[in-house]
């Protein structure tokens, strides 16, 4: 398909898509309005109620009807709270509360719904999230935009985690409105088939839409098909969807053949999932729930020569014939539409085009089964059965992804022994013991922790012992002896209880985690909500009436090609044969350049190179010459002499050349080596290079930009010359190529080429061979580099002020940073990132210890490497951190390195906003103020920017972490002011007397917490540090290094309601002390620096934000180096550095010699860095994407010369803990 064409068909696909999403979507209106708030009492239930005044009725949003909210009888994990709406809804967002006016209060809990009131599902935030944040006390609105949103009549609230001191306690509204659908029921026989105007439809786009429910694993969605083997069809196969394409007249001998793309997982938990297919020529769009695929269909056409018909459920037309097994759909659809084309809603009007096949109904029927999960190991169901039976018997099915675990333990009577049923190494084994005997063992099955549902029964009566594994008897054994078998009376499924209950029941392989359905004891159903309700059997730590099992292998989170596998609480990566090795196969197994081979100590030899280290390139073999400089050598496949005769312009002569590399590997080992060479000889007996008539070029070579060139030699591209020309010695001065001199006798042009950006070689063509005599001959030697920019990028720092910047730190997923450090400074940070919430930090934080700690969202984790001897000795370092979706590892030098497992089930996306850098100074004059808002108002404020805060604003803080620098003559000063909408606050002020004093008013009924530090004047113009660290009523303050003070408040432990952080002049004095009203009028008359509130930079969202920032600036606030010393030039003291700012020179010996040296207690010294992030989409890979496409324009004269990308690190002192460092850094696609 040509460009031009590609791009039309481009531009319709995004039309129709365009308003197909209004058809489809119908969200474009307001859909937040309060749903719970005029619901009937009787909408309301709970798993039980503290008393009448405590029930689920009285759970609505800030009333205080009976006793201000709904609380259980029992404060455990087993309890919910449950409301029916009537009807489905779309439900937007949730808010809670706790009990009005009293210490119950839920901090943590689960949001489940259900269309029936039966088989609930749980909602997730993220992939992994599973669990909201609930409130700090009992009044405070936590509320929670829900995306995507859900579709659904019920809602249950189960609580994890409430207030110590009190118990369960909750108020809820939700938000949403009426959601409209047009739904139809196929029960496996039944299909709709849509036959339509042939003139009304394109052959070359569809666009079809559709939701799905089923508790069936496999079945046709839909079908359309032509009469040359063109089809497309939707097949649900073992819970997954494959939506297969054939265009053209390709035959597939296979069904295996037809599969084009797999999405979805666990797809047959009947529950609802969309699906929408968006097809334009060879072009699909594939999207099942939250996952997308773009690819191209197989075949030779652009469109599909189909029959006028599709046929939704099933292939019922008997003159159809398909390539693969295949059953009817069973179970329900909604808002199915084809191209725009309700096709549910002509089925219900019985209109013509639309057959119906069987028997279809226009409501989905609710399945009764009642799922449970097995949470833990620790997890089991006690059932009762018959105790004295002559029989034991018990059916069920389930589904797991564990290799191991407990299924069934029966206590047998008369016989004293036991039966065991279990999984092991996902086989299925029955073991029988009997005192006296040796236990005798059944197999069944294998691979039965697929995360698919199997069905077992287990029946043994007298001396006959069957099990039946998903309908295939396993296996019959007659080994009980003569003596008649009686049940024990009690069966343990998916494990034991404690020993402490006195139950005779053996786990020798641990408990089941999964989940079961459809159990009978003794021939009878078990009825699971009993259960749940505690009037039959006993249980731990169960989930009854849901399958909470996940994929943790969709996404596929193991990169380079490696194979996932998964468990019930983890995922694992094969790297094997993948060249990578790591937790998610990130880390290349081989070096990135020749250069970093011969440090090493390797000699010449072939070698694998990994260009772009952890990037998406593959390694590739190439050939490292080992002489005082590291060459790399990539050979070609046209490296002889080739001799070319009778060519003219009409009839010229091309040779390719084909590298032993990609396109893309090529470019990425050009732009990481300092310089490449390649030396081309052009041999001419009578062939020019140019016409010496009108100078059009008769021979020229093409680079990989597939621009014509017609220079010959030279590192700068010199139009129509040749190395002779540019040295002065060519055979005839007229010219400035030898061969142009057009001599009946053999000449040559020969030149080393070395313009980076237009190697390697790709081709040579030849025209001016045609005229007698005329002959010329070429060679292209191999593509030569030397160098390693990532290896030699160093730089040094001697000043606070001095930095270094790049772009945000892109490691959503994976990520990983190296570096080599020296210093003589006992501490200090090295990088820091940050993001609304989410950070990364590797620091210096003693002598012997290096630590790297971040968030992604489930709070702040660290680990720490710590030596046994000083990393200040003013030595070399080599710092390797890596942080993946299994775990985050830090390692030094060779220490053994230190790892941190990612939670199970936990935010997974590190999200960071701003530049790569630590310290922004501001100077702020008088009466200027910069103010932080965390949220703008304390009501519930569903317009609120996402990006609003770091915190929510009603939630309790118990600990913060704050630093700064300052610098000011001025006294009284505010220096930071955090208020509370409870009245609340925290101040630090400069007082009348030049005391440095921190107030903590922590309970607005008490006088505020006073922390005075009175040593010096500060306000005597000098730089100053302060860091502030509180861990609930506990303060440490560190003031320079000459003060450090441990207090314990009296207030309290919690400041409620964040509401803002001030910098400056407060214009806001009610309910704040006389001292702090009186700093805050004065304001601040000088220079903040570095000013950090836990992970919320003011400075940086104010003066340099990276979007919409919450932030208000007053007055004159600048950006400024006045962090400087005074008496210190400025300038002097803040420099920028990049890729090409470098002190001192280059040396064989350490990566950066005759550099500045410093032995301030500040890290300045001599930091030579080589820091990959390696990332999976960076900025290698852009360029690459950018490069091909230029080539595939294959003009002539167009211009692609791309600069190396120009990342810079921004570095700056915070405080006396951040030094500056030279960091260069290199994103890796």
């Amino acid at each position: 398909m040509g460009s031009v064409a590609g791009a039309v068909l481009k531009t319709l696909l995004l039309l129709s898509t365009q308003n197909w999403n209004r058809v489809i979507a119908g969200n474009s209106y307001d859909c937040d309005e309060p749903l719970v708030s005029a619901l009937s009492p009787a909408s309301f239930s709970s798993s039980s109620e503290l008393s009448s005044s405590h029930g689920p009725g009285f759970a609505r949003l800030n009333r205080r009807d009976g006793a201000g909210g709904w609380s259980p009888l029992v404060s455990n994990k087993y309890q919910w709270l449950q409301i029916d709406l009537g009807e489905r809804m779309e439900i937007t967002a949730v808010a809670t509360q706790g009990g009005y006016g009293s210490s119950n209060w839920v901090t943590s809990y689960l949001l489940m719904f259900s269309d029936s009131g039966r088989n609930w599902k749980q909602y997730r935030q993220e992939d992994s999230i599973w669990g909201f944040s609930g409130n700090a006390n009992a009044d405070s609105v936590v509320y929670y935009r829900l995306q995507p949103s859900i579709k659904a009549r019920f809602l249950r609230f189960i609580p994890l985690e409430w207030n110590p001191r009190g118990r369960i306690g909750m108020r809820i509204e939700v938000f949403g409105c009426a959601y409209r659908s047009e739904v139809v029921d196929l029960d496996g026989k039944s299909s709709l088939v849509y036959r339509f105007d042939q003139n009304s439809l394109s052959p070359i786009k569809d666009v079809i839409s559709l939701k799905f429910k089923t508790m069936q694993s496999d079945g046709i969605l839909l079908h359309r098909e032509g009469q040359n083997g063109d089809h497309i069809t939707l097949d649900l196969r073992r819970g997954k969807l494959f939506l297969l394409i054939n265009s053209g007249e390709t035959k597939l001998p296979s069904a295996h053949t037809l599969i084009n793309l797999t999405l979805g997982s666990l797809l047959d938990d009947q529950h609802w999932h969309s699906v929408l297919i968006q097809r334009l020529g060879r072009q699909v769009n594939f999207t099942v729930d939250e996952h997308r695929h773009r690819f191209h269909a197989q075949g030779e056409f652009s469109y599909l020569d189909l029959d006028y018909e599709i046929s939704f459920g099933g292939i019922p037309a008997p003159g159809k014939s398909v390539s693969f097994p295949h059953k009817n759909f069973h179970g329900c659809l909604e808002n199915l539409f084809y191209n725009g084309v309700d096709i549910i809603d002509l089925a219900k009007q019985q209109k013509p085009e639309i057959i119906t096949m069987g028997n279809v109904s226009f409501s989905c029927s609710q399945s009764q089964s009642v799922p449970v999960t097995f949470l833990s190991p620790r997890s089991y169901l006690a059932l009762p059965g018959f105790s004295g039976e002559d029989e034991l018997s018990a059916t069920f099915q389930f589904r797991t992804w564990n290799k191991a675990g407990l299924l069934l333990f029966s206590e047998l009577q008369l016989v004293s022994g036991g039966l065991l049923l279990f999984l092991n190494d996902g086989k299925l084994k029955l073991n029988l013991y009997q005192p006296g005997k040796l236990p005798s063992d059944i197999t069944a099955g294998v691979g039965l922790n697929d995360g698919q549902w199997h069905s077992i029964s287990l029946s043994a009566k007298r001396n006959h012992l069957s099990v039946v594994v998903d309908g295939q008897v396993a296996s019959v054994a007659s080994s009980l002896g003569s003596e008649q078998t009686y049940s024990g009376g009690t069966y343990y499924f998916g494990g034991c209880p404690d020993n402490s209950f006195g139950s005779k029941c053996k786990n020798p392989l641990g408990g089941f985690q999964g989940c079961m359905r459809l159990i009978s004891v003794s021939n009878k159903v078990v009825d699971l909500i009993s259960v749940q309700q505690g009037s039959l059997g006993n249980f731990s730590d169960l989930q009854i009436d849901s399958c909470g099992i996940t994929d943790r292998c969709l996404p596929n989170y193991c990169e380079h090609g490696g194979e996932c596998s998964q468990s019930w609480n983890t995922f694992h990566c094969n790297c094997a044969n993948t060249g990578y090795t790591g937790a998610t196969c990130h880390n290349s197994i081989y070096e990135q350049s020749c250069e970093s081979y011969k440090h090493r100590g390797n000699t010449s030899g072939f070698y694998y190179i990994d260009t772009d280290g952890s990037g998406p390139l593959e390694p590739f073999l190439l050939y490292c010459n080992m002489t005082e400089t590291a060459w790399t050598v990539i050979q070609h496949n046209g490296s002889d002499l080739t001799r070319v005769r009778n060519t003219n312009p009409e009839n010229p002569y091309a040779g390719f050349f084909e590298y032993v590399a990609s396109m893309e590997q090529l470019q990425a080992t050009i732009n990481l080596a300092d310089h490449c060479e390649q030396e081309l000889t052009y041999y001419c007996k009578k062939s020019r290079l140019a016409d010496k008539q009108d100078g059009r070029p008769l021979s020229w070579w093409v680079g990989r930009t597939n621009e014509t060139q017609t220079y010959w030699g030279g590192s700068l591209p010199d139009p129509q010359k040749c190395t002779c020309g540019l040295e002065g010695n060519c055979i005839d001065s007229q010219y400035y190529c030898n061969c142009d001199a057009d001599r009946n006798e053999w000449t040559n042009d020969t030149g080393f080429l070395s313009y980076k950006e237009h190697l390697p070689v790709r081709k040579i063509v030849v025209t001016d061979t045609g005229r007698p005599h005329s002959e010329a001959a070429y060679k292209l030697g191999p593509l030569l580099c030397r160098g390693d920019r990532s290896f030699w990028n160093s730089a040094s720092f001697n000043t606070e002020a001095s930095y270094l910047h790049f772009p945000t730190f892109h490691g959503e997923l994976s990520a990983d940073v190296s570096f080599f450090f020296k210093t003589t400074a006992s501490s200090g940070v090295f990088l820091e990132n940050l993001g609304i919430t989410d950070f990364i930090r590797i620091e210096l934080r003693s002598p012997a210890v290096v630590t790297f700690s971040f968030d992604v969202g489930n709070g702040p984790f660290e680990i720490s490497v710590q030596s046994p001897t000083h990393f200040n000795d003013n030595q070399w370092h080599h710092v390797k951190v890596e942080r993946n979706m299994k775990e985050a590892t830090i390692q030094v030098d060779q220490l053994l390195p230190k790892t941190q497992p990612a939670p199970t089930d936990g935010h997974v996306l590190l999200q960071l906003n701003s530049q790569l850098f630590v310290e922004i100074s501001a100077y702020f004059g008088s009466g200027s103020s910069v103010i932080y808002n965390f949220q703008e108002n304390y009501s519930l404020s569903k317009n609120s920017s996402s990006h609003a805060a770091s915190f929510h604003g009603d939630m309790k803080l118990s600990r913060e972490m704050i630093k700064f620098s300052f610098r000011t003559a001025r006294a009284p000063s505010l220096l930071l002011y955090v208020s509370s909408f409870y009245k609340e606050y925290l101040s630090v002020i400069i007082a009348k007397n030049g005391s440095l004093q921190i107030r903590y008013k922590l309970n607005r009924y008490q006088e505020p917490d006073v922390v005075n530090f009175d040593f010096k004047n500060m306000a005597d113009g000098q730089l100053h540090h302060v860091e502030i660290n509180r861990e609930e009523g506990v303060l440490f303050v560190e003031i320079d290094d000459n003060a450090r003070r441990q207090v314990h408040l009296s207030s309290g432990t919690e400041l409620s309601a964040i509401k803002s952080l001030v910098l400056g002049r407060i214009s806001e004095y009610s309910d704040i002390d006389q001292e702090t009203a009186l700093a805050g009028a004065q304001g601040f008359l000088g220079c903040l620096s570095a000013v950090q509130l836990s992970h919320v930079a003011p400075l940086k969202a104010a003066l340099q934000p990276s979007h919409p920032a919450p932030v208000t600036i007053s007055g004159h606030v600048t950006e400024s180096s006045c962090v400087s010393q005074a008496g210190t030039d400025a300038t002097s003291r803040e420099r920028t550095h990049s890729f090409a700012d470098h002190s001192g020179t280059r040396d064989d010996r350490e990566p950066l010699a005759n550099a500045i040296r410093s032995d301030s207690a500040v890290i300045g010294g001599l930091i030579a860095v080589v820091i990959f992030i390696l990332l999976c989409i960076a900025a290698i890979a852009v360029r690459i994407y950018q490069q091909k496409r230029l080539y595939k324009r294959n003009e002539a004269k167009s211009t692609a010369v791309l600069p190396y990308p120009d990342s810079r690190w921004l570095q700056e002192a915070s405080s006396r803990d951040v030094f500056p460092i030279a960091i260069v850094l290199q994103n890796k696609g």
